[in-house]
């Protein structure tokens, strides 16, 4: 499906030194505030006590908030769930006071101002699961990132493979650089639609690369330089990118706007991470193959059908 062709190539390869210099500052910003200011896990990851309460006419967030900080309990979070009758809290755990006895607290302290609060339901996750959650986490992470190497290895040649694999790297460190700088809650949907990124990252990154392997072997480029091979592949493919990612982004746009809480950190994550694998795609890894060496010479003698042919 094509709304629209581009008739002249946009040359995005005269900006490739550009757009990778912009890329690396970013990297670099998003491994500073990593190390410098870190995650904030959620209560899933570092344990604690969940709530969820509910309010027959309706609670204000920063008042409940501002009420519960009077117990000394540390980070205390709380969130609506979609409306602010229906109210999620986690706590912290704290050394010598088991899960009731803090539920408790916070229900007493409650109800002193607002008699009609009900507990629907409470929580406990201790630091062990939490300690299980993290290694899982990461293995998850982990096996998802071999699997993409392994498979980009084994389609593309090795240049392209370590192209889009940098810009998929790149677009998972501006994500967690972008939750560490704001200090957005870090929990399993988000890690969820990092997963969720690599995948839709990857999948921009094979069709650029489809065509512009595609492109060196057309005679009508015999006379093209290598960066206008690659400049006529993403115009190419410039109709499709923005039906396919404008419709996506839509869809998560509407999840992060009306979605609620708890669907906040998961629709974050997507919403940077398809603008980020869009710009990593066609402004990262392209450039990043001409910087590698990229030429008619070196491209991968992959099986071809009859009609095809080898320039």
């Amino acid at each position: 499906m094509e709304l629209f062709r581009i008739k002249r190539d946009i040359p995005f390869m005269s900006y490739g030194k550009l757009t990778t210099f912009i890329s690396l500052v970013t990297f670099i910003a998003a491994v500073f505030f990593l190390v410098t200011k870190g995650l904030n896990f959620s209560v899933e990851f570092t344990g604690g006590t969940v709530m969820e309460v509910q309010y027959q006419q309706g609670s204000d967030v920063n008042q409940t908030r501002e009420k519960l900080n009077t117990l000394n309990l540390g980070d205390v979070q709380v969130q609506a769930l979609g409306t602010n009758k229906h109210i999620m809290i986690r706590l912290p755990n704290k050394e010598g006071v088991p899960s009731a006895q803090l539920s408790n607290q916070v229900m007493d302290l409650l109800k002193q101002s607002n008699p009609d609060v009900s507990l629907r339901q409470v929580e406990f996750i201790g630091p062990q699961v939490g300690e299980e959650l993290v290694t899982n986490g990461l293995l998850a992470l982990g096996m998802v990132v071999v699997g993409i190497i392994i498979y980009l290895s084994m389609r593309f040649e090795w240049r392209f493979a370590v192209a889009a694999i940098i810009a998929n790297m790149h677009d998972i460190v501006i994500i967690l650089g972008c939750f560490a700088f704001f200090q957005w809650e870090f929990s399993l949907t988000v890690l969820a639609g990092i997963l969720a990124v690599l995948g839709y990252s990857v999948n921009e990154s094979v069709v650029v690369f489809d065509r512009i392997r595609e492109n060196f072997r057309k005679p009508a480029m015999r006379s093209y330089s290598v960066p206008q091979v690659i400049d006529n592949a993403i115009t190419a493919t410039m109709s499709r990118t923005i039906i396919t990612h404008g419709s996506t982004e839509a869809m998560v746009l509407s999840m992060l706007i009306f979605g609620g809480a708890a669907l906040h950190g998961f629709a974050m994550a997507l919403t940077i991470g398809i603008v980020f694998g869009i710009y990593s795609s066609v402004l990262v890894a392209s450039p990043l193959l001409l910087m590698f060496g990229l030429n008619r010479e070196n491209i991968s003698k992959t099986p071809k059908k009859k009609e095809e042919v080898v320039v």
